[in-house]
């Protein structure tokens, strides 16, 4: 039996494409099934860098939304780069696959209003090209931009390493009928030969609007703190994915006692808050959100509706005991059965 849920909730579902598809095939066999078309966009994200003096480098990847019929968005497509395991870091890319790299975050978001992500290698640059007023150089098989003083401003570069095959499922945000939802998009995922990955989880962003209070917001943070291994147990965190850790110390410290949401914010910041977190808390400190969420980050990777929306079920429960005014205790032997107690508080008062 499947539970349903009850909050604004969007979902990040981490798959692999089988070899020889992509993220592509995915995107238009669920564009036919729903009488809709494929929008290619752009994917910023970050990687280490192998050049001296340069800590990372910062890239556009090729995802793709999917658009209903009516034009309405049904889910965005994009890669994930701690997708590794099972992929053959020797694969020559494949026709049309390739990415866009800078080394300065203003940069590249001006490259992405500026560059159209369904453009041919050779292309992808020009229009950005014309805002210097250079044309873009092809050497070999990179594009590369630079400045008028001779300092690259990007490069425009195959995409190998089978990086075709990652596929993130972005959600809307979903008010209701989470289980359809899902189920349009992981039944014809599993169709197709899609698997989890190794290193994979799901994330939820769940509606920020709650936890602006004060007291909700610190017993999320004694949730994720104080019972961070139960919870992990719970919620059978996988130990192969990457880009998590434990909150702050100066976060967890401001949460004790009766904090105000501006101890919080401070706290935050002095702890050095980012989103690689086993929550991400970012949204609701920031002047300008980009989306007012509370994300979940440490669900395992699944592929099952099921199983994706009897734990958010779950996570939606202790959210609700993380909205109750009373502190969430700090137990000296924190357990399951302590947090399933918990749960079953919240479900017991929506009754």
């Amino acid at each position: 039996m499947t539970a349903e849920l009850r909050r604004r909730i969007g979902f990040e579902i981490e798959l692999m494409a089988p070899r020889g598809a992509s993220r592509r095939t995915l995107a238009d066999d669920l564009a036919a099934r729903h009488g809709g078309r494929v929008r290619p966009v752009w994917h910023s994200d970050s990687e280490p860098s192998l050049v001296p003096g340069l800590g990372r480098f910062l890239h556009l990847t090729q995802g793709f939304e999917v658009l209903r019929a009516d034009g309405t968005l049904l889910c965005t497509l994009v890669d994930d780069i701690t997708l590794l395991d099972g992929l053959n870091p020797r694969s020559p890319a494949r026709p049309g696959w390739y990415r866009v790299l800078s080394d300065e975050p203003r940069l590249l978001r001006l490259l992405a209003r500026h560059t159209d992500p369904g453009a041919p290698l050779e292309q992808v640059l020009d229009a950005a090209g014309e805002l210097w007023g250079r044309a873009p150089e092809p050497i070999a098989d990179v594009v590369r931009l630079d400045d008028e003083h001779g300092a690259t401003i990007a490069l425009a570069a195959p995409q190998g390493a089978e990086r075709e095959r990652p596929c993130e499922i972005v959600t809307p945000p979903l008010a209701h009928d989470h289980e359809r939802a899902l189920d349009e998009l992981l039944g014809p995922a599993r169709e197709l030969g899609f698997t989890v990955p190794n290193e994979a989880a799901v994330h939820l962003h769940v509606d920020g609007a709650p936890f602006h209070e004060a007291h909700a917001l610190a017993n999320v943070v004694r949730l994720f703190a104080h019972w961070r291994e139960p919870l992990r147990e719970l919620l059978q965190t996988n130990p192969a994915c990457r880009r998590l850790a434990p909150l702050p110390a100066q976060l967890v410290a401001a949460a004790e006692g009766v904090p105000d949401f501006d101890d919080l914010a401070k706290a935050a910041g002095e702890g050095e808050l980012t989103k690689y977190f086993d929550v991400n808390l970012t949204q609701l400190f920031a002047d300008q959100p980009i989306r007012d969420t509370v994300e979940i980050r440490i669900l395992p990777g699944m592929i099952s509706t099921d199983e994706i929306v009897n734990r958010a079920a779950l996570v939606e429960l202790l959210l609700d005991r993380c909205q109750d005014p009373e502190p969430l205790p700090v137990s000296p032997a924190p357990s399951v059965e302590d947090l399933l107690h918990f749960a079953a508080e919240a479900l017991a008062a929506q009754r």
